[in-house]
């Protein structure tokens, strides 16, 4: 390079100053005829059978309320001795009589079940040393005449020997009560998505998917201590509500 003459010095950079320029012109025209790029991206889509496409996604809630027909009692008994099989021996016996009595006030053998059994350790405050054990049993009663559950409360109690008891209420057969509100909430679902869909400009399509939700139709358990007045227990109303995921169509 350093032996090149000026002039071919000179010419070598005016052609490659050419090739340059040609390129730059190639290159914007090539780019000039390209389509432009556009990205969509849709406000839902459903995914079914491997096939994604534009969608109402929504929600439907529904409550319907019933009296409760039967009550859930929870009765337990429990026994100290200073040897494991002294405590067991005491829970048994407390244990009959219990049953015995649930039996005499008409509950049958398959309305009373064993919720909890247990015999442990029971220890010195420091908890290095054993003092004795403690067995405990609970036994969970279904109660079907629940205008009478606080007498059936007091009978456990003062006849049965049972400590602090435990009550609550539900229905016995909650299928028709959670059918109803089903066939609500799916009604509110396609009312929702068909209020989405107006408001968007689009029509309504298909339903799609289906998913439910149910909440337990049973109150929450309420306790009741031994007492010499007799118990009163509002039975109350029960809600039974149902919850529901439903996908549709646009077209």
């Amino acid at each position: 390079m350093n032996h090149m003459s000026p002039t071919f010095r000179q010419a070598l950079v005016a052609g490659a100053f050419a090739t340059l320029c040609a390129l730059s012109v190639s290159l914007a025209i090539g780019m000039s005829n390209r389509s432009p790029f556009i990205v969509t991206v849709p406000s839902s889509t459903i995914t079914t059978n491997g096939s994604t496409e534009l969608g109402i996604l929504t929600t439907g809630d529904a409550t319907v309320t019933r009296r409760p027909d039967i009550a859930y009692l929870s009765a337990g008994v429990q026994s100290q001795s200073t040897t494991a099989a002294g405590a067991q021996r005491d829970l048994a016996a407390q244990a009959a009589k219990l049953i015995a009595r649930a039996k005499a006030l008409g509950i049958a053998d398959k309305d009373i079940n064993t919720s909890n059994y247990s015999i442990g350790p029971m220890y010195s405050t420091d908890g290095r040393t054993i003092t004795g054990y403690r067995a405990v049993e609970q036994l969970e009663l279904k109660w079907h005449n629940v205008d009478t559950t606080g007498s059936a409360l007091d009978s456990l109690v003062q006849q049965g020997g049972a400590g602090q008891v435990n009550v609550s209420f539900g229905l016995a057969d909650p299928k028709a009560a959670l059918a109803e509100a089903r066939g609500l909430a799916i009604a509110d679902a396609r009312s929702r998505a068909a209020a989405m869909a107006k408001a968007a400009g689009v029509n309504l399509g298909q339903l799609l998917r289906l998913a439910d939700y149910s909440v337990s139709a049973r109150t929450p358990s309420v306790g009741y201590a031994a007492d010499a007045a007799p118990t009163q227990v509002p039975v109350g109303q029960l809600n039974v509500s149902v919850t529901v995921d439903a996908a549709f169509a646009i077209v």
